[in-house]
C-alpha cells in the first residue's frame, strides 16, 4: 500500500514521513543506526521475522546501504539523531525502538560524542517515551577500564533509559566485535597473515560477532526475561590476540608477521589524546591490550541463541574466501 506524504509538525523544512494514522502499527520497530554494520544486521533479522521495520536515515547516508535496506522492505524515514523533530516523527506508532547509533565511525559535520552518543540518545529516549513506545533496546558496551567520553556517555544514557518511564527497556552491553577488532581495518589481516598486536597480546577477550549481537537485540523483543534488565554480551570462548594468531597459523600453515605496539605506547596515546573520539578509541585499544572477560551465561539464559565460535575454522575460511573475491 502506498503511503501518503505529509509534513510532520515541527519537523525541519523538507522533512516528511508517511501518513500512518494515529493507531500504533502492530509490532513496528524503529531502528536507529540502520546503515551501520550492526543496525543493518538487526534490520535484516527483524524483516526476516516478519516484523515491520522503520529506520531513521540521513540524506547523506551511503546510497548502497540505503538501497540494501529498501530491498529488505525497511521503511526509510529522513532525519538525524541530532534533530529532535525527526526523532518524534520516526517514533510515532512504533511498538519498539532499537538504537545502535554512535558517532565513532562518522565523519559528518556536527557529529560528536556529545551531540550523538549523549544528547542525541537522550532526545531519542524522550521521543520514544512521548510517542508511547513500549520497549526500548539500547546497544551499549561492557564496562571497561579507564574513564573516557564514550563510556561516560553510554552510562548516562543507560541511567536515563532506566528512569524514563518507558514500560520496557533492555540494555545490551556488548563485548568487542570479532569482525572489527579481528579484521584488517585494525591490523588483524588473515588474508596476508599479518597482525597488529596491542600490548603483550596475552589479555583474553570474549570476542563476539556483530551478527550474534543482532540476534540478542531482536530476541530481546520476544523474551520476557530480557525486559527491564542489563545484559552483558560476549562469546563463550575467551581467547587472546596471540591465541587467535596461533589458531589461524594452524589452519593455514603460514607463519604470521606480528607488528607489536607496547602497552606503554598505548597508554601514552590515551593520556595525550585531547579530542573525545580519539581519546575514546585509544581507551578501547588499551582495553583490548589488557583483556576484557565477559560471562555470556546470564544473557543466554534470558535470550537463548546459538553463539558463533570465534575459533570455528569454517568461519575463518569463509572470511578468507570473501576477501579474495573482493580483491
Amino acid at each position: 500500500m502506498a503511503a501518503t506524504e505529509s509534513y510532520i509538525e515541527g519537523a525541519p523544512p523538507g522533512a516528511f514521513a508517511p501518513q500512518r494514522g494515529t493507531r500504533p502499527m502492530s509490532r513496528l520497530t524503529t531502528v536507529l543506526g540502520a546503515t551501520g554494520l550492526l543496525g543493518g544486521a538487526i534490520c535484516q533479522r527483524l524483516t526476516a521475522a516478519g516484523r515491520p521495520v522503520r529506520a531513521l536515515v540521513r540524506p547523506t547516508s551511503d546510497p548502497a546501504r540505503r538501497q540494501r535496506l529498501e530491498r529488505l522492505g525497511v521503511d526509510l524515514w529522513p532525519g538525524d539523531l541530532k534533530e529532535p523533530p525527526s526523532l518524534r516523527a520516526v517514533c510515532q506508532g512504533a511498538q519498539a525502538v532499537i538504537s545502535t547509533a554512535t558517532c565513532m565511525l562518522s565523519r559528518q559535520a556536527g557529529d560528536s560524542i556529545q551531540s550523538v552518543d549523549l544528547e542525541g540518545q537522550r532526545a531519542l529516549i524522550e521521543a520514544a517515551r512521548s510517542a508511547g513506545v513500549e520497549h526500548f533496546v539500547f546497544i551499549s558496551f561492557v564496562p571497561l577500564q579507564e574513564r573516557f567520553p564514550l563510556q561516560e556517555a553510554k552510562r548516562v544514557v543507560e541511567q536515563e533509559l532506566m528512569r524514563s518511564g518507558i514500560p520496557c527497556h533492555t540494555i545490551l552491553r556488548s563485548g568487542f566485535f570479532t569482525e572489527v577488532w579481528l579484521g584488517p581495518a585494525l591490523g588483524f589481516d588473515p588474508e596476508n597473515a599479518r597482525a597488529r598486536i596491542y600490548g603483550t597480546g596475552l589479555g583474553r577477550l570474549n570476542w563476539i560477532s556483530f551478527e550474534d549481537v543482532a540476534k540478542f537485540a531482536v530476541g530481546a523483543l520476544e523474551h520476557p526475561r530480557a525486559r527491564n534488565t542489563i545484559l552483558e554480551l560476549g562469546g563463550e570462548e575467551a581467547l587472546s590476540q596471540l591465541e587467535m594468531v596461533r589458531l589461524l597459523e594452524g589452519l593455514d600453515g603460514r607463519d604470521w608477521v606480528l607488528d607489536r605496539i607496547p602497552e606503554q605506547v598505548l597508554r601514552s596515546r590515551f593520556k595525550e589524546a585531547t579530542e573525545p573520539r580519539q581519546q575514546s578509541f585509544a581507551a578501547l585499544v588499551l582495553n583490548v591490550a589488557r583483556g576484557c572477560l565477559t560471562d555470556p551465561g546470564p544473557a543466554l539464559q534470558a535470550i537463548p541463541i546459538q553463539l558463533t565460535r570465534v575459533s570455528d575454522p569454517a568461519r575463518w575460511a569463509r572470511r578468507n574466501d570473501d576477501a579474495r573475491k573482493e580483491g
